[in-house]
């Protein structure tokens, strides 16, 4: 049955299967004539080696939509891999570029950043995303970014067509726009949002209230999703997180910066598979739990910037609460996976929402020792204040490090 559905202050695009691939790309290419869009792909030395990025690449290579895309390369510190990042984005020819933040100029542009007093030491995909944005911002013209994930194994270039439409189409008028996808093969995956982020933002509006940032949150199907699109103007004023929290502290920065009204999300694909972070419930540093920790711990940071008081007590009620929210949730998974022929383990299922529950106490008592965590990285905004030309210089670093290094 087709799902017309819209819950939450959000916009809801739903993919009925009505409208031909073919149909939407010339619809984009007519809309960015007006309405240029960049490309971000963040990107490990390790991920872009992987069999994902190849087929990734042979789709973008024909995806004349995209204005411009900036390929940041970090944890990857050989010429080598830089001139492999060059190889893999030669397809896409001038409209492609390797911003490389691991070699000697973008180590000089991080040092730069530091003297100026900005704190951007914390390497990993945050960062990345934080550089691809001044990249893009170095020109007026790029009227939105569009942030996709290079490990995506099924990846068609439809996938980027239902991202960027609707920030480019003259019927629309949206700031920023989420992906949300069904995260199965032979069996459920998306842990994270299922087992954690789904019951606990429930728990939080049952112990808490219904404050509007919890109900924006619960509006969006798969809000750990890392695709999404943004306004050039947008992406100035977020501040991004730079630990496991980006995906959440994003949407805290949209919800912050522009009205629930000009958000969307929008169905990306029926199938999605990318890598999956390891769920080690004995390691609380690493894998799937660290990144647990990190997303309730911005959660509640940005409750209580917005007037909330924490007591210690109410942690305590809010992992009970969870608890009973979750295991209510495990039966209705497990049904669903009946239903639908997947294979589905309760027992891990059931041991990982006792570890999460556990997790929500430690963060109650980590965020009463430090109630403001790593800052986030600066606003472009700021950066532009202080280093007027600094995206500028960005641009200057990937085009010195192609004369140097692309050609061997």
């Amino acid at each position: 049955m087709p799902d017309f559905a819209q819950s939450g202050p959000i916009t809801t695009l739903h993919d009925l299967d009505t409208v031909c691939g073919d149909r939407l790309r010339e619809t984009l290419r007519r809309a960015v004539r007006q309405y240029p869009i960049g490309l971000v792909l963040p990107l490990t030395a390790a991920d872009m080696r992987a069999a994902p990025f190849q087929n990734i690449m042979s789709q973008l290579a024909t995806a004349d939509y995209i204005d411009s895309t900036v390929l940041v390369l970090n944890r990857a510190e050989s010429v080598e891999d830089y001139r492999e990042a060059v190889r893999l984005i030669e397809p896409m020819g001038s409209r492609a570029q390797v911003l490389w933040t691991d070699g000697a100029r973008g180590q000089a542009a991080l040092e730069e950043l530091k003297t100026a007093g900005f704190d951007v030491s914390q390497p990993g995909k945050g960062r990345a995303v934080w550089f691809a944005f001044g990249y893009l911002l170095a020109d007026p013209r790029v009227k939105a970014f569009v942030l996709q994930d290079g490990d995506i194994v099924d990846y068609e270039d439809s996938m980027l067509v239902r991202l960027c439409l609707p920030m480019a189409h003259p019927g629309m008028d949206f700031d920023f726009c989420k992906a949300y996808y069904a995260r199965c093969t032979t069996k459920m995956h998306g842990r994270v949002v299922r087992l954690l982020l789904v019951p606990v933002l429930r728990a939080l509006i049952n112990v808490m209230g219904n404050d509007p940032y919890l109900v924006f949150l619960r509006s969006f199907r798969y809000p750990l999703a890392g695709e999404f699109a943004i306004t050039s103007t947008l992406a100035r004023s977020n501040r991004i997180p730079c630990d496991w929290g980006l995906e959440v502290g994003t949407l805290a920065e949209v919800f912050r910066n522009t009205s629930p009204k000009r958000i969307a999300q929008v169905d990306l694909a029926r199938h999605y598979e990318h890598k999956h972070q390891p769920l080690d419930i004995d390691e609380a540093t690493a894998g799937l739990m660290k990144m647990a920790s990190d997303i309730l711990a911005n959660i509640v940071r940005t409750l209580t910037s917005r007037g909330m008081v924490f007591g210690r007590g109410h942690f305590n009620t809010l992992r009970a609460a969870y608890l009973r929210l979750a295991q209510d949730a495990i039966r209705q998974y497990d049904a669903d996976s009946l239903m639908n022929g997947l294979t589905y383990d309760r027992h891990s299922e059931e041991l990982a929402i006792e570890a999460f529950a556990k997790l929500i106490t430690k963060t109650g008592d980590a965020v009463h020792d430090d109630p403001f965590g790593r800052p986030a990285l600066p606003t472009w905004t700021r950066v532009v204040t202080a280093l007027p030309d600094f995206p500028q210089q960005l641009r200057d670093i990937a085009a010195d490090d192609l004369a140097e290094f692309g050609g061997g």
